[in-house]
């Protein structure tokens, strides 16, 4: 029986790894869950496991926060340990945090392949960790399994072979697909006291937009302004939370709330009217769910969502770039068709890849 590793560290990972642990769990295969603890918020955590139908991990590391070369040793050091005990056939990583890169890479020291799902996208922005972590996990990776066409290019054009490229389609989607139907939409509207089609999300936790007082400055004012005709729900990572309060402005109109779980965050986004964002994934959530969404950010490592979606860039984080950008938002769902791929079946190809390169050539 095959057995294999897969590996999460933050939220974001959570969304990528249910689906296909929940196929290939199906599968009847032999598969080992580690949770490397990264995510700031252990109970945060434990909330999207449960939201997600993910099993209890079978490890938890439990490295914590810290800088990005703290977090990246300690999971290193603690993936050797799981790896040399376990010794499954394939690694799976997914996405970009620093547990991704740090788990592929104590795999390929002892020589056991890797796996990584997402792979390919690139904003072209080396100044961000992510953009990193994705180019160095993908040239340590002897499976890239791409959520988008333009993934299999920039693979390409990095030098790594077509036999290590498998385009499958968006997994994220598979997971929203799962929970849509599973989210109380009437009630989670109701308890936050919005109306569908009457409201925004706002998120945001990059450091370029949250650390520079005067960039956070100029996004809340734009913020306020428009939450005067539209309300604006504002769950605030604490690192954000954080930077408000060293700001030292109370906002008047714009409602900021604790992190919402999963299944909330995909009530209120399918209810939305826009979405203002720096996330990678509400990108995708939005544009899967034709939601108009402005992407506070110079670039994007998801440019699938602008030239097929709902997605708008703002590179100009000024108060009236936002505005402008805003006041014609309603029409960045026009002409929008949904990517290849992000039919929610992802996991089963995904599966039938790993199904495939099981009976074949196994190089790392």
């Amino acid at each position: 029986m095959p057995r294999f590793l897969h590996v999460v560290g933050a939220r974001p990972n959570f969304m990528k790894i249910a689906p296909l642990l929940r196929e290939m769990d199906g599968r009847g295969w032999d598969n080992t869950l580690v949770h490397t603890g990264q995510h700031y918020d252990e109970d945060m955590s434990a909330s999207f496991f449960h939201d997600l139908d993910i099993r209890a991990p079978d490890v938890n590391l439990g490295v914590g926060s810290g800088t990005h070369a703290t977090q990246t040793a300690a999971v290193l050091t603690g993936m050797e340990r799981v790896l040399e005990d376990v010794r499954p056939d394939l690694l799976i990583v997914v996405g970009d945090v620093n547990s991704t890169i740090a788990a592929a890479l104590a795999a390929v020291k002892l020589h056991i392949p890797v796996a990584h799902v997402e792979a390919g996208l690139r904003s072209g922005d080396r100044r961000m960790p992510e953009e990193i972590n994705r180019i160095l996990t993908d040239q340590l990776s002897a499976l890239c399994l791409t959520p988008s066409r333009d993934g299999d290019e920039n693979l390409l054009r990095e030098g790594i072979g077509e036999d290590r490229i498998r385009f499958v389609g968006n997994i994220m989607i598979d997971s929203l697909h799962y929970s849509v139907h599973r989210a109380d939409k009437a009630g989670t509207l109701a308890r936050y006291g919005v109306s569908r089609g009457e409201y925004g999300l706002v998120t945001l936790h990059r450091p370029s937009n949250v650390d520079h007082a005067g960039t956070l400055s100029g996004i809340l004012d734009a913020l306020e302004r428009i939450a005067e005709d539209l309300p604006l729900l504002f769950p605030a990572h604490p690192r954000t939370k954080a930077r408000l309060e060293a700001l030292g402005r109370p906002l008047q109109h714009v409602r900021l709330l604790d992190p919402f779980t999963y299944l909330e965050m995909v009530a209120l986004l399918e209810g939305a009217a826009v979405v203002l964002t720096d996330s990678g994934g509400l990108q995708e959530e939005s544009t899967a769910l034709g939601v108009p969404c402005l992407t506070l950010r110079s670039t994007t490592e998801r440019p699938i969502t602008i030239t097929q979606g709902t997605n708008v860039l703002v590179p100009d984080r000024s108060t009236a770039a936002i505005l402008d950008a805003f006041a014609s938002q309603r029409n960045a769902g026009e002409g929008a068709t949904l990517p290849d791929g992000w039919d929610g079946r992802t996991a089963g190809r995904i599966a039938d890849v790993f199904a495939e390169w099981l009976q074949g050539d196994r190089a790392v």
